[in-house]
């Protein structure tokens, strides 16, 4: 178990706690204190708990590699063989002014990640991979370095990890360690999402996430559970199942979802921003446009919508001779 302190984009995010424990199971959130707002973990596959409004998804594309990169206890090289995983010495790097050796680590889902191993010490002070580092964004080349090592019940761990993005240098995140504890007996339950009583709201939003390859499945369910309770307020679900769905990638069912959200709560301007956010992951920029600008005619303060206006190209505007 290690605690301590993480900052993204050089903002201070507060306390987390990062938790592991054979075969595969993965924990992030406290243990002793779950939240209430959010966790994710893995217990042989992904997943994410929310909150607000209440769900429980099992993920799948980026969100879920990134989780399943992450579960063994001892990081990839160890036993790599084991966890299905390839590697190949590609020689020798300078690290931070440290020779080092660079092994290739491809994992079972083709996934692949360098790990610098320092020439001195045996010790791992660098890896190099690919990958998005938002919901949206591209794929990003990122460095993370390995420092501040300390013993703990005669093993070496770092207690202090930075990420920085290999084309410009900048800082992408840190995590500072404070403490780690190890041997700890935990039961498996802890690393399984939270149980607790559905609302139908709350059913009917993990069910539309669970359709969400499948277009068809995915209006009908809409339309029958508007039809079942149509005193239950769906916006607000409605525009956060949709942004998952665009996370996974189902583009198709989540604009058609969220243009039927839009449609049901014209005078939303949330409603109004998701739907701008689909046309933006499916690269429509012009109806994204008209989105965000509607959904700040229905709310000047809607900061969002705001920021992913300012975001958007300029529009090409021809000249006149």
């Amino acid at each position: 178990m290690i605690r301590g302190t993480y900052t993204e984009s050089g903002l201070t995010l507060g306390d987390a706690v990062l938790v592991r424990m054979r075969p595969f199971y993965k924990l992030v959130g406290d243990p002793d204190s779950p939240s209430t707002d959010f966790s994710e973990g893995y217990d042989g596959s992904a997943w994410e708990y929310y909150g607000h409004p209440g769900i429980v998804l099992r993920t799948v594309g980026p969100a879920s590699a990134a989780t399943r990169h992450g579960v063994a206890v001892l990081g990839p090289l160890i036993d790599y063989r084991v966890q299905g995983s390839t590697v190949t010495v590609l020689g020798t790097s300078i690290v931070g002014g440290h020779d080092a050796y660079r092994l290739r680590v491809r994992m079972l889902d083709g996934f692949e990640e360098d790990e610098f191993i320092d020439a001195r010490d045996w010790l791992l002070i660098a890896d190099r991979k690919v990958a998005p580092i938002h919901a949206f964004g591209p794929r990003i080349a990122s460095e993370t370095r390995w420092s501040d090592y300390r013993l703990v019940d005669g093993v070496r761990f770092a207690f202090r990890t930075d990420e920085v993005e290999i084309a410009t240098g900048k800082l992408l995140n840190q995590f500072q360690t404070t403490s780690v504890e190890v041997n700890r007996d935990l039961d498996p339950a802890l690393f399984s999402p939270p149980v607790f009583k559905h609302t139908p709201l709350q059913a009917f939003l993990e069910h539309l996430f669970a359709e969400r390859e499948d277009l068809d499945a995915v209006l009908w369910s809409y339309h029958d559970f508007l039809t079942a309770y149509p005193e239950v307020d769906t916006d607000e679900g409605i525009e956060i199942i949709g942004y998952q769905m665009l996370k996974t990638g189902d583009l198709v069912p989540a604009t058609s979802l969220l243009e039927r959200n839009a449609k049901t709560y014209p005078r939303s301007s949330g409603a109004a921003f998701g739907l701008g956010r689909a046309y933006l992951a499916a690269g429509r920029i012009a109806k994204a446009r008209v989105e965000f600008e509607r959904a700040l005619v229905l709310d000047p303060t809607n900061r969002r919508a705001r920021d992913a206006l300012t975001g958007l190209p300029t529009p090409w505007v021809v000249q006149p001779r």
